[in-house]
């Protein structure tokens, strides 16, 4: 980004002598939250049918999302917001006060096969590396990746007895080092052609695999999006996906050396009360392996939302197949599932409104039988 108020380049030493992403909670402002709570309990209404007014926030506690968002968009891409009242909530009083909070700070997209709307990050027992393997119900660690939105918000409810650190670092000091390292291979993590498995999170309608470039071609505005496991998913589980190059192959194993190197990777530890939000675009994440409690009321367990927010940045075009919408600020992003509703597609054009965001409803830029024809070709 050449902006000086936009999202730059770092290291991990940077973010070390630089807390200003961490914002903490004043007492007022987490009282907010507290008092909006005690309100939405008595509306009682489905999540998808509440509206800011269910969730009524002071001026403060509004201003410290605002300002939570606000900081993602700058110059490290990320925020961590510290001092959340989780302790005294219910699992499901903390789904309530969460999907409140996220009212005020975009329009929450769909996260998995089942289309929900709020996902729970906590071991299952599930596989990670396997056919349709998602990463937030297992324990394993992660590879490095992006999640499908604009922001990814985590509020953590409980911690590991040991692991799961954070892992972060910034896909525009990744696309700088490349440059440096292999200048030849920009132009290849430039080239839409790769395939990528949605991990049967598509829309029916879809095909079960998208294309999209690994790093964005815009000399103003950068964007990345990498992840690994899907990459090699849609290799192994589609043969009529086109096989890796050489090149590719190269771009990859590049890319692997560097994305988990000290200098890189930032590591941060998250406390109960901690929300972490991240500029999808501009970072990458990870995770180490943990392990847990036995008794399940003291299991790990964070919440996750994914976000569109009004102050996105635009997406070059090459991104529309998999996000929709590529305009700034418009809704987009997130992976349909096979479980969409009549109440989550009021809910996302009523919100769309309410946060003054562009808003076309969704159909797939690429169908199953436009990728059967594309794949023909090949």
């Amino acid at each position: 980004m050449s902006s000086s108020t936009g999202p730059q380049a770092w290291l991990a030493e940077d973010v070390r002598l630089d807390n200003s992403w961490i914002l903490r909670l004043t007492s007022e402002e987490a009282n907010g939250f507290r008092n909006a709570l005690v309100h939405a309990r008595k509306v009682n209404k489905p999540l998808l049918e509440m509206e800011q007014a269910d969730y009524p926030l002071t001026d403060a506690s509004r201003k410290a999302l605002e300002r939570a968002i606000a900081t993602t968009q700058g110059r490290w891409g990320m925020c961590l917001v510290k001092g959340f009242p989780t302790d005294e909530w219910t699992e499901e009083d903390m789904r309530l006060a969460y999907w409140g909070m996220g009212l005020y700070m975009g329009v929450g997209r769909t996260q998995n096969r089942a289309s929900e709307v709020i996902s729970d990050v906590r071991d299952t027992g599930s596989s990670y590396k396997v056919k349709g393997g998602r990463g937030y119900n297992t324990s394993a660690g992660l590879d490095f990746h992006q999640d499908s939105c604009d922001v990814v918000a985590l509020l953590c409810r409980r911690t590991a007895k040991s692991g799961g650190t954070s892992k972060v670092m910034s896909s525009i000091a990744l696309r700088d080092r490349v440059q440096k390292l292999r200048p030849d291979l920009i132009p290849v993590l430039q080239d839409p052609n790769w395939f990528h498995s949605y991990q049967n999170a598509q829309d029916p309608s879809q095909p079960p695999y998208y294309r999209c470039p690994i790093f964005g071609n815009d000399s103003k505005v950068f964007c990345a999006r990498t992840n690994r496991k899907n990459t090699i998913a849609a290799q192994n589980d589609f043969p009529e996906v086109p096989r890796l190059t050489p090149k590719q192959q190269e771009a990859l194993h590049l890319l692997d050396e560097i994305m988990p190197s000290d200098e890189f990777c930032y590591s941060m530890e998250l406390e109960r009360g901690d929300m972490q939000l991240l500029n999808s675009l501009v970072t990458l994440h990870s995770r180490t392996p943990f392990e847990d409690f036995e008794y399940p009321d003291a299991k790990r367990h964070l919440m996750r939302l994914w976000m569109s927010i009004p102050t996105s940045q635009p997406l070059p075009a090459a991104w529309a197949e998999y996000w929709g919408d590529v305009r700034a600020g418009a809704v987009r992003g997130g992976v349909r599932g096979s479980s969409i509703t009549p109440e989550f597609l009021a809910y996302e054009e009523r919100h769309a409104e309410t946060m003054g965001m562009p808003f076309t409803p969704w159909k797939p830029l690429i169908a199953r039988e436009d990728m059967a024809k594309i794949m023909a070709a090949h």
